[in-house]
């Protein structure tokens, strides 16, 4: 039998204590060779609820996109971080996924009174804050977050793929595929890829040797 997630707990036992302006933060984009890692912070309405809304891995990419509107539209504040590929490669993806949800939540238009973050602490937050393992699952909030970071990252990476079609970015947003991968053994890397990020690392390091 399926399990129910109840997708509001969160959400609404910080309604209880009073707390009306939450926050939901998430990440998308550790995993691929090349571009930005994108964050998004959104702030929802009181006792919100949008039918079918989860975690964006788990969406179809016409969900995503519809969803993505119907979020605009309805949140009361929505904004995005991201640091670049030489950020991740200077300080490491996880140290730049940190920043990168900072400059989200700061570039909020409104400033949320707690904030849901899925899976990662933030310690310097001036806010309260709450993490949450799989919070992209379990609170409407992150989910909503996990939406406009995945859709706002997946553009990105069509218009990269654009710039050069040789990698299929429009197709695996800049994840390690087999076409990827045998692109940069044919054409080489590209100013976006994360030299530190095997195996573009790999790649660099066979050019180096020769």
């Amino acid at each position: 039998m399926k399990e129910v997630i109840d997708n509001h707990k969160y959400e609404r036992e910080l309604n209880e204590q009073g707390i009306a302006l939450i926050a939901g933060v998430d990440e998308v984009g550790r995993g691929p060779l090349v571009g930005p890692v994108v964050t998004a912070c959104v702030i929802l309405p009181k006792d919100y609820h949008l039918e079918g809304l989860t975690d964006s891995k788990k969406l179809s990419i016409k969900k995503r996109e519809m969803f993505y509107d119907i979020i605009m539209s309805d949140a009361i504040s929505v904004s995005i971080g991201m640091r670049d590929e030489k950020v991740i490669d200077d300080i490491n993806i996880y140290e730049a996924t940190k920043l990168a949800m900072y400059d989200a939540i700061n570039n909020s238009k409104v400033k949320p009174e707690h904030v849901l973050i899925d899976a990662m602490k933030l310690e310097k937050l001036d806010i309260p804050s709450t993490s949450i393992i799989k919070g992209d699952l379990k609170s409407i909030t992150i989910s909503a977050a996990s939406v406009i970071a995945k859709v706002t990252r997946d553009r990105m990476m069509v218009e990269l793929g654009k710039k050069y079609p040789e990698y299929g970015f429009e197709k695996n947003a800049g994840y390690g595929t087999k076409q990827h991968i045998e692109a940069i053994e044919k054409y080489g890397i590209i100013p976006e890829h994360r030299k530190t990020f095997k195996p573009v690392s790999d790649h660099l390091n066979h050019l180096y040797q020769k």
